[in-house]
């Protein structure tokens, strides 16, 4: 009975610390590279600087990377003989940026602390940085994902939400990844930042009803009828500030995509809409509080996965 006993202990203990390891943390790389954080912040701030659309492209590669099998940096991964990866997903190819970025930034980290920050938590942190710079609020960043040895295209092909979303599909695909509609509204209050090709938005210009008309003809000398696919508009109207204005242009019928404007459409997001134009304090701390949750999305802890050396392929 004692042996029982013991071993039963020992199996409780063996599980309660198998739990705390595989639990994110933000203090993860206080001992192990104490200037990582600091590293990937600069970086970000001058790459930036440099582009501020850049900032757009480094939170919408957090967001595609983790709506895929969770926050693992599998989006980052090349094509190799065993797997696609997920950069010529239909939600990425031609459109996801940043990579080079975040090589950058890899290579700054592995020069500092060789082997011990996952390209999955450079990720995450590029994209609270990001939002940082362009005025946008902070949140802290769970740290200790590790990233995946393999990619899924046929998941990115089937769970990214395309821009032609309406208002349910919206809500689904984001239930589906442990989202409420409240945050995924905040959540796509993340176009306040950013571009949308030509050939993502010129349907809705051209043959949508619930359009602005004098926004429609100025997006139309960007976005011909025919041609002109990767001309570039803004997706708000103060795109290189992260606030809240994306909710007063849809309110204006002046979403540049679809599946934006599907927000304030007469539907049951409306009043989410509504109360975020007029009021960026509860917006900002919706969208820290969903960015959070977002990169909690399945991340690999503990020793699943790996520590990549070259975020772009697997070890070995």
């Amino acid at each position: 009975m004692a042996s029982l006993s013991s071993f039963f202990l020992f199996s409780m203990l063996s599980f309660l610390i198998g739990i705390a390891h595989a639990q994110l943390s933000s203090d993860f790389y206080a001992s192990s590279c104490p200037n990582a954080i600091s590293t990937i912040q600069t970086a970000v701030n001058n790459a930036v600087a440099q582009e501020s659309r850049m900032g757009a492209s480094l939170l919408r590669l957090h967001f595609h990377d983790c709506f895929v099998l969770g926050c693992d940096a599998s989006i980052l991964l090349n094509d190799t003989d065993s797997f696609t990866g997920e950069k010529t997903a239909g939600g990425n190819i031609n459109s996801v940026r940043g990579y080079e970025v975040i090589d950058t930034i890899k290579s700054q980290v592995e020069s500092l602390c060789p082997g011990v920050v996952s390209c999955a938590d450079i990720v995450a942190v590029a994209a609270r940085d990001s939002v940082v710079a362009l005025g946008g609020p902070t949140w802290t960043v769970q740290l200790g994902r590790r990233d995946s040895t393999t990619a899924s295209l046929s998941t990115a092909n089937s769970d990214l939400p395309p821009p032609t979303s309406d208002l349910s599909s919206l809500i689904n695909l984001f239930s589906n990844k442990g989202f409420t509609t409240q945050e995924m509204v905040a959540l796509s209050g993340t176009h306040t930042i950013g571009k949308a090709r030509c050939t993502n938005f010129r349907d809705r210009i051209y043959n949508e009803t619930n359009i602005n008309a004098t926004f429609a003809t100025e997006k139309q000398g960007i976005c011909p009828s025919d041609g002109g696919d990767e001309n570039l508009s803004d997706l708000d109207e103060s795109t290189n500030v992260f606030d809240n204005v994306y909710f007063t242009n849809l309110i204006e019928q002046k979403g540049l995509l679809h599946s934006d404007q599907q927000l304030y459409n007469g539907g049951s997001t409306d009043s989410i809409v509504e109360s975020y134009s007029s009021d960026s304090s509860s917006f900002f701390t919706d969208v820290a509080n969903a960015m959070i949750k977002m990169g909690n999305l399945s991340p690999l802890t503990g020793t699943d996965g790996e520590i990549r050396t070259n975020c772009w392929k697997v070890n070995g």
